[in-house]
């Protein structure tokens, strides 16, 4: 992993410098202007929001965000040229900052596994130490990936070009077997515990294997591609398929599936919902954000500009719209509380876990948001 060296950030007004050089995290600073925040406080009174801090990272003239995603308490910001920025998702300080790749080498996903982070780098798996961001295990598979890996405390699991989903070991990445769909279609997704490993095919299938063995336990069958990663909660399924449907499977020991509920959204799906404790959220293009009761799979509300979940508390849901608006919805009465104008935004994550809303202007400002109590 190259290391490359940023150019300071420009200091916010009464702010001092880390050491690696970075804007240290705002929080509440007394006398900051409006124009020093990604969002004005006051603007964000009226949505009962308040910042819980700001961060602002050294991005180069013409670089923008390409991806921001949560991993526990980590947040990590990879910009178009492939610099990257872990951020405490807590407070906002700067735990490293790094080159992963050269400009124009396209990284694949991004998942953690005790103290790493994997990542397909160029086409090869990459180990990553969650405290440093350092190489930990670079290699070659010798395969088309076409689909985040996922391990488990013994295996890999790698869906390939060669519509395989190849199980390899996890000490030394040596295959031990490999198993394809039924149909042979394309493997697009993949999901595993230390029991069960799930992937999902461009044809509609989902399908249970034993994690350590080449065993079908179940399948399910979609009318068209799964959309996404398929998300698993407890013992069931999510996932959204191009056939317009959300679908949630539930399974019974490791052998037996049911469908549980299908919620039908008239438009063809091209991404994975957002599941949190009590509800199911998906963009249908041209329909918007739709909300789904996780329980009975019946609709919520559904607000046409609607674009992704940016967090869920206290039956609350905040949302970010298409028209760069964020709006507060009620998931009790299914109305809608607030909009904020949030015009600055470009980037943002969802998060389904807490209250906690992360987004990113084009000037490299990084804003953790919480509801005011």
């Amino acid at each position: 992993m190259q290391v490359t060296l940023r150019p300071r950030a420009l200091v916010l007004l009464g702010m001092c410098l880390l050491s690696n050089g970075l804007t240290a995290p705002v929080v509440g600073a007394a006398g900051a202007r409006d124009s020093d925040w990604l969002l004005s406080p006051e603007l964000l009174e009226h949505a009962r929001l308040k910042i819980v801090w700001q961060q602002t990272l050294p991005l180069k003239k013409g670089e923008t965000f390409a991806a921001v995603t949560l991993l526990g308490d980590r947040l990590y910001l990879r910009s178009d040229r492939n610099y990257m920025w872990s951020l405490n998702a807590t407070a906002g300080e700067v735990a490293f900052s790094r080159s992963v790749a050269p400009q124009g080498i396209p990284v694949l996903g991004m998942v953690s596994y005790g103290d790493q982070f994997i990542s397909v780098i160029g086409n090869q798996l990459t180990e990553c130490s969650v405290a440093a961001g350092t190489e930990q295990r670079v290699a070659d598979l010798e395969l088309s990936i076409v689909a985040p890996p996922v391990r488990n405390n013994q295996f890999y699991y790698v869906a390939a070009g060669d519509r395989r989903l190849h199980v390899l070991r996890a000490q030394d990445l040596v295959r031990i077997f490999k198993v394809a769909a039924d149909n042979e279609s394309l493997i697009t997704t993949v999901v595993a515990d230390d029991n069960v490993a799930v992937f999902g095919t461009s044809a509609g299938n989902v399908v249970g294997m034993m994690a350590d063995a080449p065993k079908k336990l179940w399948q399910f069958d979609a009318a068209e591609a799964i959309a996404g990663p398929i998300i698993r909660d407890g013992g069931s399924f999510y996932f959204a398929s191009k056939d317009t449907n959300v679908y949630r499977i539930d399974m019974r020991g490791t052998a037996e599936i049911s469908m549980a509920w299908k919620f039908q959204t008239e438009a063809v799906l091209d991404r994975a919902p957002r599941v949190t404790q009590r509800y199911v959220y998906q963009y249908a293009l041209g329909r918007g954000l739709s909300a789904i009761d996780k329980q009975t799979g019946q609709a919520v509300w559904s607000v046409p500009e609607g674009l992704d979940l940016l967090a869920e508390g206290d039956l609350r849901a905040y949302l970010i719209s298409k028209v760069r608006t964020l709006v507060v919805m009620d998931n009790a009465t299914g109305k809608r509380l607030y909009s904020v104008n949030s015009a600055p935004v470009v980037a943002h994550v969802s998060n389904t876990e807490n209250a906690r809303i992360y987004i990113a202007d084009e000037h490299g400002r990084v804003a953790c948001l919480t509801p005011a109590r």
